[in-house]
């Protein structure tokens, strides 16, 4: 794991290219299939707005059933194979939508299948990648390769909802799937070829009670520790009114707003280029005031611009969905770096993937719901008063962390003994005591 110190890490550190390489590829592809399968549904099946909810909600369902014991397996396990068999199902359950669309027999039902099987490959996928980014990076390193990831990620994202709504509209929806499959194929390459090994983790009891005890480890974990605790809690609300908002505004582009589904994909991937922004200010931002006043200031303070996104209008008022758009996912993505960084050094190795899991269990747990609540709401309101409320329900998420101990700190903590230290007393002009000054303390950077 020893690489050379010159130049930044895609340059020097194979490894972490490989695996930058795999999850930029499946981050195209997942949004290729968000703005696909939503217009397979509309345009080739005639579904409804609760039906496009539903779809949404079955491939963030997963978190909800497996992610507690997969966080336990990853813990038990290896986790690149747990990886790499995650990117073949994926690969092997898109390139069925197609094939199923030209043999006539493509339904909703069959979507909701597949959208169902490759988000539980998703939480596998997601779960041990977590974990397994700190086994191959120096400490040192975590944060730049978290930086890197989010923000790459993110690029891949607006390039795939262009690509999406392009590939609808050129070629039809279903083939926009052809291509999600293939960035799976192109990630389970990536993958293959890391020459990292892990060691095989230390043999644990197996036994249902083991299991039991385990995934109460990490639940106890979130639930008993204060940062934990507000992170999960912000993440999990948030997500409510994010995906309330979300699974639903394709539906609102073309039939409120009257856009076509090529116009919606370059729209969406405007609106998130906001997340590669979001990625590379969030560093900076958390060296310059502190690593608790960023996720404040990115979490919160962009959260309200998510109002301007109900007021969209053809035309000029496009524009407010840009606008809107752009600063909640610059917020939402600056404000995961900060907090991945943050686990990664705060949560000891041996947990960190029932962490993982624990908060994936709780954060991505009601995206389904709100996936649901978007559609019922849309079905029952309208699809423009259904996105007051849940783009309202992005910056009242803000008001978790408001009230909570992040307000009162500088900088998130390294570890449990530092978050037991009181915070840094504060100068009359407002700033921190520097560290090594009488009664000062160095606070670490978390992501």
């Amino acid at each position: 794991m020893s690489q050379d110190t010159r130049g930044g890490l895609l340059r020097r550190h194979r490894d972490f290219r490989l695996l930058w390489c795999g999850e930029v590829a499946g981050k195209f592809g997942a949004s290729v299939t968000g703005v696909a399968m939503p217009l397979v549904a509309v345009s080739v099946l005639h579904a409804g707005t609760f039906e496009v909810g539903l779809l949404t909600a079955a491939a963030w369902l997963p978190w909800l059933l497996v992610a507690l014991p997969a966080g336990v397996w990853v813990d038990r396990l290896r986790r690149r194979p747990i990886m790499l068999t995650a990117a073949a199902v994926s690969f092997l359950l898109f390139a069925c939508v197609p094939v199923a669309a030209w043999s006539g027999v493509l339904s909703i039902g069959l979507l909701v299948a597949v959208a169902l099987l490759a988000g539980t490959a998703a939480v596998f996928f997601q779960t041990a990648y977590s974990a397994y980014l700190p086994s191959i990076l120096e400490p040192g390193d975590q944060s730049e390769g978290n930086a890197k990831l989010h923000g790459s990620a993110s690029a891949a994202q607006i390039a795939g909802l262009g690509a999406g709504g392009l590939i609808a509209q050129l070629a039809g929806a279903v083939n926009g799937l052809t291509a999600n499959a293939a960035t799976f194929l192109v990630s389970l390459l990536c993958l293959a070829g890391i020459r990292h090994r892990e060691p095989r983790p230390a043999r644990t009891e197996r036994r249902p009670r083991a299991l039991a005890r385990e995934i109460g480890e990490g639940l106890r974990l979130v639930a008993g520790d204060p940062w934990f605790r507000t992170l999960t809690l912000f993440g999990a609300t948030s997500n409510l009114a994010l995906m309330g908002y979300q699974s639903i505004q394709v539906v609102f582009l073309v039939r409120d707003v009257g856009l076509a589904p090529g116009t919606v994909g370059g729209l969406i991937a405007a609106a998130g280029a906001g997340g590669v922004a979001g990625a590379f200010a969030a560093r900076r931002a958390a060296v310059r005031i502190g690593t608790a006043r960023a996720t404040l200031l990115f979490e919160q303070g962009l959260a309200v611009f998510a109002l301007l996104i109900p007021l969209t209008f053809d035309g000029a008022g496009l524009l407010l969905y840009v606008v809107g758009g752009f600063c909640v996912s610059a917020g939402v993505v600056a404000g995961n770096v900060i907090k991945a960084s943050f686990q990664q050094s705060y949560c000891p190795p041996g947990l960190l993937g029932r962490l993982t899991a624990s908060t994936a269990f709780l954060n991505y747990g009601t995206i389904p719901l709100g996936a649901l609540l978007g559609g019922t709401l849309g079905t029952v309101l309208g699809d423009r008063p259904a996105m007051w409320v849940m783009t309202a329900g992005v910056p009242l998420a803000g008001l978790i962390l408001w009230f909570s101990p992040i307000r009162r700190h500088r900088d998130l903590p390294a570890s449990p003994r530092q978050a037991a230290a009181p915070p840094a007393p504060v100068t009359a002009d407002g700033a921190d005591v520097p560290a090594g000054a009488p009664g000062g303390r160095k606070e670490q950077q978390e992501s």
